[in-house]
């Protein structure tokens, strides 16, 4: 009987090979200390059940300090199932022991066997696979927690075939509780925030979950775990954001505030029934932004200076269009940031507060209780305000009070959703607002939409003639001739290989002038304006896009899927 030893002895401990790594603080170290003091568990555990740190950095450090390989990493291949199933079956100790004990054991193909567990630490752990297996070389693993349950799962249906849940209250907040699903969910939050994901799918199917990430807008598929998981994973999901946990058949909203990696984060939480169960998506939303700068955000010089105008307007309306998840509110954070100089009294009214600014009166909106938008708008005119920000203006009442706060000496902000700047004075006539009163009051629009910003492992590349020459006049007058830059996604580790990381803003912003406030007196065409607009020098969508990707900011390619072309 023989094994390797299960680790090297160090003199470093855990905590102070993740700090000199700067994957945790003192203060995380501290906090988990004292939890594990209360609770037990391993430290690692305990560092991951509070979000101070993912699983993939924890077994990383493990692996330095024990001496051993992650399952699936470079060092060692995942194991086949089959050969799990036919070295399970002839175990001694019974297949219910290695599901109980959350064991796993397969041939290493030199005669030993390969052992991954929940806890590899575990006391008497392997004395008894030693025992169990007699002569044979045991080597042991470090195993992510979703390769394990995969693996685990996949053993329990070829011996007992699936199993229900038992659907009662009491039985989903016990396996909300239990240690593996907190910190299943814990490492699923430190792994999108390490990933700068700005929402996380969890999608079950008949018979698995699927948990997907929105990164730099476009969804990624990070993980599958069996359906019978799920249950566990949605019931934790639900208790920490107040949710009622036993409501499975009408949707649900929640909210919760969290520390994961290092990060004070806010998340909403939204519960959706479907047909195989509820599909659940947490947007994430970090507490302190470090982008609320206008010349940030990507606007070139001249839509940055037009901006500023605006911004500096005694009165008057601004409209940010676009769809959702395009970026308005952060541009209107970034504009109440640059017009807050202290000698003006601005005050907000959103649904929900994304971000909280120092300096500013942010009022959240509560329909059931009957505050409004337009209630809270009535209110706040009462208030004394120089600046008024609308979260979104969405029906008659609201636009209504808005021009009238216009028409009365107060600059408000506000969105809409339509698909081009253009678009937003025919919205409004719709309606029910007097073409008048749209043309009167309103200063400028601006639609945006969100492109993908290049990482650094670009490449040069060549776009169509056409592309360039469409751009040409727009790069010459604006970039002062500055010579075509084009670039081509290549992908990288940093980028999770997908040839971008991070993105900025495209922009068309229309101020109204005389001519254009008389064409919408007049009840001209949007296609009629959007030729007047053309007319007066101003760029659509698809040409600052184009600009970007001539300075080698973005490719065409992602440029023409953003806007549709």
């Amino acid at each position: 009987m023989s094994s390797e030893p299960l680790h090297a002895p160090t003199p470093q401990r855990l905590g102070d090979l993740l700090i000199a790594a700067g994957l945790i603080g003192e203060a995380d170290l501290e906090r988990a200390l004292a939890l594990q003091a209360r609770i037990g568990g391993r430290l690692g555990s305990v560092l991951m059940r509070i979000g101070a740190l993912s699983e993939d950095n924890l077994l990383e450090t493990l692996a330095r300090q024990l001496d051993l390989p992650v399952l699936g990493s470079a060092d060692l291949a995942m194991p086949d199932e089959d050969a799990i199933r036919l070295l399970a079956g002839d175990t001694p100790v019974g297949l219910d022991w290695l599901l109980d004990q959350q064991v796993l054991v397969w041939p290493d193909g030199e005669g030993g066997v390969w052992c991954a567990a929940r806890d590899p630490l575990a006391p008497g752990l392997r004395e008894a696979l030693a025992h169990v297996h007699g002569s044979r070389r045991l080597r042991f693993a470090l195993c992510r927690s979703q390769d394990l349950d995969r693996m685990l799962d996949a053993l329990a249906r070829h011996i007992v075939g699936q199993g229900g849940e038992d659907g009662d209250a009491r039985h989903l907040r016990e396996m909300a509780e239990e240690a593996p699903v907190v910190e299943l969910v814990s490492n699923l939050l430190a792994q999108a925030v390490e990933q700068r994901a700005s929402d996380i799918h969890l999608e079950p199917e008949e018979r698995e979950f699927v948990v997907r990430f929105r990164i730099d807008g476009v969804l990624h598929a990070r993980l599958r775990l069996p359906r019978q998981r799920f249950d566990a994973v949605a019931s934790r999901i639900k208790l920490i954001s107040g949710m009622d946990i036993a409501e499975r058949r009408l949707p649900q909203d929640g909210r919760l505030s969290v520390r994961v990696g290092g990060q004070e984060m806010d998340i909403r939480a939204s519960a959706l029934p479907g047909v195989h169960g509820e599909s659940i998506v947490l947007r994430l939303l970090p507490k302190e932004r470090r982008e609320l700068g206008l010349d940030r955000l990507g606007f070139e010089a001249d839509h940055l200076a037009m901006m500023r105008a605006w911004m500096a307007e005694a009165n008057g309306i601004v409209l940010v269009t676009g769809p959702t998840g395009s970026g308005k509110s952060t541009t209107l954070y970034a504009a109440l940031a640059a017009t807050n100089d202290g000698l003006k009294k601005i005050i907000t009214v959103e649904d929900p507060v994304e971000f909280q600014l120092p300096g500013i009166t942010q009022i959240q909106v509560h329909s059931e209780i009957g505050l409004t938008f337009a209630n809270a708008l009535r209110s706040i005119l009462r208030q004394d305000p120089d600046v008024v920000m609308i979260g979104e203006v969405r029906d008659l009442e609201t636009a209504e009070i808005a021009v009238q706060a216009a028409l009365t000496g107060h600059l408000v902000l506000s969105t809409l959703h339509t698909n081009d700047a253009i678009s937003a004075f025919t919205r409004l006539i719709d309606m029910g607002l007097e073409p008048f009163l749209v043309a009167t009051p309103i200063r400028a629009v601006q639609a945006q939409r969100l492109v993908r910003r290049l990482c650094e492992c670009a490449r040069p590349g060549h776009v169509p003639t056409a592309l360039a020459d469409e751009a040409e006049p727009f790069a010459r007058r604006v970039l002062g001739g500055t010579p075509a830059r084009w670039m081509e996604a290549v992908g990288c580790p940093k980028c999770l290989h997908t040839g971008y990381r991070g993105r900025l803003g495209i922009y068309e912003m229309i101020p109204v002038s005389e001519a254009m406030q008389q064409l919408i007196v007049s009840g001209a065409s949007v296609n009629r304006m959007k030729a007047q607009a053309r007319e007066e020098g101003h760029r659509f969508l698809r040409d600052d896009g184009l600009l970007k990707a001539w300075q080698g900011l973005t490719t065409a390619e992602e440029v023409l899927r953003v806007t549709g072309a």
